[in-house]
């Protein structure tokens, strides 16, 4: 039997034929996925502005995840899943504190005196973030056009930041950066588990694990900070809470996990330049002249750095 034999060759082009059809349904189906996960994320900004007009900064990052997580566990005990492994706890933590809690939590701190267009162009830099975390947690070794790129779109940013601050970044910008390093850090960890266990699964337990410090966080929230009930509120509440943290995780995981990081990190191009329209669109927010082409930029480097990995 050789490969030159012609009794077998009919078979293996018979056998690599039928393997195929199957990858390339994953990878649209993974590609989907990421996609829905992109839409959810993009009206997250807006979103969190309708939820601070019913509730203060602490008490919607806190009830988001009560919410998020009552969910998640409800799934985990009807479909019975197990515990995960003891190695994988680590990487859930990252991601609890990355996505569950430090992204939130910031962005939401910030949105308090920022823009949701503003916050996007920042947050923008979130795929480069992820593709940087991505490179030193697995050990690759980039390119010199990678780096350049990533260098390039962070000094992007950090100029439109500078320049829409007078001067220098505030309070309300620091927080966007903290909050791009924590949620990078998270995707990634998120992604790598993603491989060995279903997507919800792993934004399930991550929820499940920060419910004691949320729960007990909510009641407290809630005894400082007053409520103001309305439409737009609590609209804004439950769509960060079941969309963007739930539903939206869930995808997105599931997509990175099919389709790989760096490919999914593309589709998150689409993110800032979707959020600008709902900025708009929702919230009636008019754009800075320079917003515009800031994200335009970024997603520029973002797709150099892309390119490079490939």
């Amino acid at each position: 039997m050789t490969a030159q034999d012609s009794a077998t060759r009919p078979t293996a082009i018979t056998v690599t034929t039928a393997a195929a059809a199957p990858a390339d349904g994953s990878a649209r189906g993974g590609l989907l996925l990421a996609a829905l996960g992109v839409v959810a994320f993009s009206l997250t900004f807006p979103s969190t502005v309708w939820g601070l007009e019913s509730f203060g900064p602490w008490s919607l990052v806190c009830l988001r995840s009560v919410l998020a997580a009552l969910v998640a566990g409800g799934f985990l005990l009807v479909l019975r899943v197990p515990l995960p492994e003891r190695s994988h706890w680590g990487s859930l933590a990252v991601v609890a504190g990355g996505v569950v809690v430090g992204f939130p939590l910031l962005t939401t701190l910030a949105l308090q005196s920022s823009s949701a267009s503003h916050a996007a162009v920042v947050v923008g830099l979130l795929p480069l973030t992820t593709a940087v975390f991505a490179a030193v947690r697995t050990g690759r070794r980039p390119s010199r056009t990678f780096w350049l790129a990533a260098l390039a779109g962070a000094a992007v940013v950090i100029g439109f930041t500078v320049a829409a601050s007078g001067g220098r970044p505030q309070g309300p910008d620091l927080y966007l950066f903290a909050a791009l390093l924590v949620c990078a850090a998270g995707y990634t960890e998120g992604g790598r588990l993603a491989r060995s266990m279903p997507g919800w699964q792993v934004i399930g337990w991550a929820l499940v694990l920060c419910l004691p410090l949320a729960a007990a966080g909510s009641v407290l929230a809630l005894a400082q900070e007053p409520v103001r009930w309305t439409a737009q509120g609590v609209a804004g509440l439950v769509w960060v809470a079941l969309v963007s943290t739930f539903f939206g995780l869930y995808v997105w995981y599931r997509g990175m996990a099919a389709i790989g990081i760096p490919r999914a990190s593309q589709l998150q191009l689409a993110q800032p330049l979707l959020t600008l329209v709902w900025s708009v669109v929702l919230l009636g927010e008019s754009l800075a002249p320079a917003a515009p082409l800031a994200a335009a930029a970024v997603l520029v480097c973002i797709a150099v750095t892309q390119r490079a990995r490939a």
